[in-house]
């Protein structure tokens, strides 16, 4: 049925604690920002609608409201490398670890050490999601590939259904930049730019176990997902209540909301943790595939910006060892 074990998963989860509770924190901590700003906004817009009559105030509230939860999400837009850096590839790394039957620190020494692996592997934050945009570029277009392909079988009525077929693969490939990271990682890549393409052809001339795997596990995140948002619905209604105004669009804002902060950080790092089982089991002892490599050259502008990036890097990696090098010659 599928290629990973949940109870490895969950093994994994339950040995890299100290980094669930500390995304709980951060995500549920977005939630938090997000409620009490639109709460507040709300409120101001309350008041100003004092001003005028009944709907006026309920239109201002609302307005409020809209503006307290954008502004919000608008300024989080700009912690999005550092959730990247920190939360996410910081928990690929103690898990890789844990994959390799590396010990790892215990307790709030573990976000260090975390820490320390994803700077050493990538360098910045802003490096980082560099690479992670490109990749996330790259695997669209190996969606497309597959799509494409999936539209030359003789399968009568295809046409039809492809649109939803379309749809489903983006949500199914939604992991799949995390998964190209652990790689990295668990290859202690000194190159992450030309170490990023030979995993996107990996995973491209791999895709069909790959993306079975990942169907499995999106319906089983998304279940989860509608699951809590359903439970979520009675606090979100309570804090709706507690709020000037009346609003039952808010109840359903808020527990989407909520459900948002406990599929970031609880679902969704037990869905990496199966695709990293599925990934390394699928590649090991593989070779890139030439075929692949062409048709993601020919199809992805982004997979030859990874392979410049690469050329650059690999140029400047041998810049700083060169001067590394004059510098201790002139010290002797």
């Amino acid at each position: 049925m599928w290629d990973f074990s949940i109870s490895q998963a969950l093994g994994l989860m339950a040995r890299t604690a100290p980094f669930v509770v500390f995304r709980a924190v951060v995500y549920f901590g977005i939630a938090a920002a997000l409620i009490v700003s639109t709460g507040a906004g709300a409120g101001v817009g309350y008041g100003i609608g004092a001003f005028g009559d009944q709907e006026f105030q309920a239109q201002s509230t609302a307005w409020g409201g809209i503006g307290g939860f954008g502004l919000t999400a608008g300024v989080l837009f700009f912690f999005r490398d550092w959730l990247l850096y920190i939360v996410k590839a910081g928990h690929i790394a103690v898990l890789v670890e844990l994959m390799q039957g590396r010990d790892i620190p215990a307790g709030r020494a573990q976000i260090d050490h975390a820490r320390a692996v994803v700077t050493e592997q990538f360098g910045t934050a802003n490096a980082l999601f560099g690479l992670d945009v490109l990749i996330k570029g790259v695997v669209a277009a190996i969606t497309g590939i597959v799509q494409g392909l999936l539209t030359i079988l003789p399968i009568p009525g295809l046409d039809r259904v492809m649109g939803i077929v379309r749809a489903y693969l983006r949500l199914a490939v939604g992991l799949i930049d995390e998964v190209i990271l652990a790689d990295l990682i668990a290859r202690n890549s000194q190159n992450p730019w030309s170490d990023a393409q030979r995993a996107l052809v990996l995973y491209g001339q791999n895709a069909r176990p790959m993306l079975k795997n990942a169907a499995w596990l999106t319906v089983i995140v998304w279940g989860l997902s509608i699951l809590v948002f359903f439970f979520m619905l009675a606090p979100a209604a309570a804090l709706v209540w507690a709020m000037p105004g009346e609003g039952a669009a808010g109840s359903f804002v808020f527990a989407l909301v909520l459900a948002w902060a406990v599929k970031a950080a609880l679902i969704e790092p037990f869905a990496i943790a199966c695709m990293m089982q599925v990934f390394f089991r699928v590649t090991e002892g593989q070779q890139p595939d030439p075929v692949w490599e062409d048709r993601l050259s020919r199809a992805s502008a982004k997979f030859k910006e990874l392979g410049a990036k690469a050329v650059n890097w690999a140029g400047g990696q041998s810049a700083a060892g060169a001067r590394s090098e004059s510098m201790k010659n002139q010290e002797a």
